[in-house]
């Protein structure tokens, strides 16, 4: 299930080159802004990894670092109640189990599924939050949240926090949490907007009197944010996420220097406008490449993301894939903007 970590010779030198956008040219022809040949004079051997790094059906993928030092990650249940996995190294992942039971899981949609959850800590607690929906139930559509003391569960469901029919904001799914400057925030929405709302101090509920802010357009869905350097990366994915080889789905960013926006494109065009920067697209091996998960930070001080695509030769659901994130000029690069077959393992602490 698992890909082990493999041993490559670098004995001579290490080729890599960075493929994105032109950061000067508002046009944003594709063209080579920076090669780096590294010499790997110090090292005998790299240790790589191959993609799928899990190669089961694990959408949209959500990862945090657990008390104890371990990974955990949780995705969209294609296994029944959504499956938890662990891992110590970002590559090796050991099924620990699922998040609810058939006795425990969420029911506030009538045969809906458990989709896109979101994991975090709040107050010494491990929370997450979920949506739950039908193929098509846009209006039924809602966002629960769940609770543990452990990144392994049992969790404790909390029930719905609220269903788009509710605060009238079709196909409320794709939860993410955040807190800033002292404030608890929950972002959310598919291909409807892209809304953010203030949460109360224990982060379960909605503020009284809080409404919902729209940050981005009807093209998206699958939002993540990550601070860095005092400005605000809103991740999203765009496209058709599960038509097998035929998904459209690709990673895109906009950038901010306030959380609610506005999120703009290096020309600065606003995501308000479905105007965004291109992250992570198909090429011939994997399709549909989106939702992607935090950002993973490594003991090198190297940024990892997760996220889901199908794979050509295998198009059997949506594997979970991994690749590095490169800070360009303050924007996120991903090598050649696709997935990588083979790439350098994350460096974690001996």
């Amino acid at each position: 299930m698992n890909k082990k970590i493999k041993e490559v010779d670098f004995s001579t030198s290490f080729f890599f080159t960075i493929f994105a956008d032109n950061l000067q040219q508002i046009d944003m022809k594709k063209h080579v802004i920076l090669a780096m040949a590294c010499m790997m004079s110090a090292f005998a051997t790299a240790q790589t990894y191959q993609n799928p790094v899990i190669d089961r059906s694990l959408p949209d993928p959500t990862v945090i670092k657990g008390a104890d030092g371990a990974f955990y990650l949780y995705s969209t249940e294609d296994i029944r109640n959504v499956p938890i996995y662990k891992s110590n190294d970002l590559i090796h992942w050991d099924l620990q189990g699922t998040a609810f039971t058939n006795e425990t899981r969420p029911n506030f949609v009538e045969k809906g599924g458990i989709w896109a959850p979101d994991i975090n800590r709040i107050g010494g607690k491990y929370v997450l939050f979920y949506s739950m929906s039908t193929w098509g139930g846009e209006w039924e559509a809602g966002i629960g949240r769940a609770v543990s003391d452990n990144p392994t569960g049992p969790f404790e469901d909390k029930g719905k926090l609220f269903r788009s029919s509710e605060i009238g904001i079709q196909n409320c799914i794709d939860p993410f949490y955040i807190e800033d400057n002292g404030s608890k925030y929950l972002f959310f929405g598919s291909f409807h907007g892209i809304f953010g709302v203030e949460l109360t101090e224990d982060g379960l509920d909605l503020k009284p009197g809080a409404k919902p802010v729209q940050v981005a357009g009807t093209a998206y869905e699958g939002t993540y944010i990550h601070k860095r350097d005092g400005c605000y990366y809103l991740f999203a994915s765009t496209g058709s996420c599960c038509e097998g080889v035929n998904s459209t789905y690709a990673t895109v960013v906009g950038r901010s220097t306030s959380l609610f926006g506005p999120y703009v494109d290096l020309a600065g065009k606003s995501m308000l406008e479905n105007r965004h920067e291109l992250m992570i697209t198909g090429n011939d091996q994997f399709k549909g490449t989106g939702h992607n998960s935090e950002i993973v930070t490594d003991a090198a001080g190297q940024d990892w993301l997760f996220y889901h695509a199908v794979s050509v030769k295998d198009p059997k659901g949506r594997k979970l894939l991994m690749d590095q994130v490169h800070w360009v000029d303050g924007w996120p690069v991903v090598l050649g903007n696709q997935p990588s077959a083979e790439y350098q393992a994350p460096q974690m602490n001996k």
